[in-house]
């Protein structure tokens, strides 16, 4: 597998490049900040009037409206939120870009499920950062990059791969390495990973945990330290050094416990749950579920939101949490 890294990027890949921006959140402020720190030519597309024209403004930055933005580009990086891609290309973006413009996407969805169709004269092509836009922001700052991946969907004018890897470079991707993939894989990987492990899995495993722990007579309190608080220790080793560095640190009860009990939570049964969550991506029934979900005025979403954030865990550790200094100052420091 290629790896490729600023020797095999020239930092001139972007130059004779004008990069627009679309959307100031957490990816767009990092990657504008960084390809403007790196030496690219960088304006930023937003709304009149919204907070992120006034965040873009105070960093430095040429804020134009999104179509003019969009006119003079070469790259046109779109990084506002998936469900908002549809609109925002067939009526603002294609009507005012230059023949010959790259459409760049931080994610694959809109153009594998449809919902943005580029134009034929347009290559596409994906940068991903594998980490939130203030990582990306900080790791930069320190000389440092976070790894990335890098897809070319349509290739019209022969530079796409050149294109998306001047971007990368720009943004420290190729600092800390990046991968090469596809839409498909990028998008459905990804989707997946947020829906069976990172976010879906992880929240409910932490919730089933701390309902077994009260419903057996622990203090909510208790059950909070043990089931969610002390995630962030294992989660980090994992992080740092896999599988090898968790079970150095912790005790051999530990270790044992994991060795034996950990199968009979996550068994053949979840693996087949995993599958189904999988084909449901694979198939598009999860897109299409997400879209109509939007159109309906999000109902489901917004009820299912309310229930997750009224669980008496989250009650518990909000008091809990509010104790805890260290947390304090580092939002104090966030902010």
């Amino acid at each position: 597998m290629k790896i490729y890294t600023n020797d095999d990027v020239s930092p001139d890949a972007f130059k004779g490049e004008r990069i627009a921006i679309i959307g100031y959140g957490s990816q767009g402020r990092a990657h504008a900040s960084n390809l403007k720190d790196s030496g690219a030519d960088v304006v930023v597309g937003l709304r009149a009037g919204g907070a992120g024209e006034v965040k873009a403004k105070q960093d430095g930055h040429t804020v134009l409206s999104v179509a003019d933005a969009c006119k003079d580009a070469t790259i046109i990086a779109i990084l506002t939120p998936d469900m908002t891609h549809a609109d925002l290309y067939k009526d603002v973006i294609e009507p005012n870009a230059p023949k010959g413009v790259a459409i760049l996407f931080a994610h694959g969805f809109s153009v594998l499920y449809g919902r943005v169709i580029p134009r034929a004269d347009m290559d596409v092509i994906l940068v991903a950062p594998k980490g939130p836009g203030d990582l990306v922001r900080r790791e930069y700052q320190r000389g440092r990059g976070v790894p990335s991946l890098f897809a070319v969907d349509r290739d019209v004018s022969g530079k796409a791969s050149t294109k998306a890897l001047g971007y990368a470079r720009g943004i420290g991707g190729t600092i800390g390495g990046v991968i090469e993939t596809t839409f498909k894989e990028e998008t459905e990987t990804d989707l997946f990973g947020e829906q069976a492990v990172l976010c879906g899995g992880t929240t409910e495993l932490v919730l089933m945990g701390f309902e077994t722990l009260v419903e057996a007579g622990y203090r909510p309190e208790i059950a909070y330290f043990e089931c969610l608080h002390e995630l962030k220790l294992i989660v980090d080793l994992l992080y740092e050094g896999g599988f090898e560095k968790m079970h150095s640190f912790v005790s051999e009860t530990c270790k044992y416990g994991d060795l034996v009990s950990g199968p009979r939570i996550i068994n053949e049964e979840t693996r087949e749950r995993m599958r189904e969550v999988l084909n449901d991506i694979q198939s598009g029934d999860f897109a299409r579920d997400w879209i109509l979900e939007n159109m309906a005025g999000r109902p489901r979403y917004n009820a299912l939101m309310r229930q997750d954030l009224d669980h008496q865990i989250e009650h518990v550790g909000k008091d809990l949490r509010s104790r805890m200094s260290w947390l304090q100052n580092k939002q104090a420091v966030d902010a």
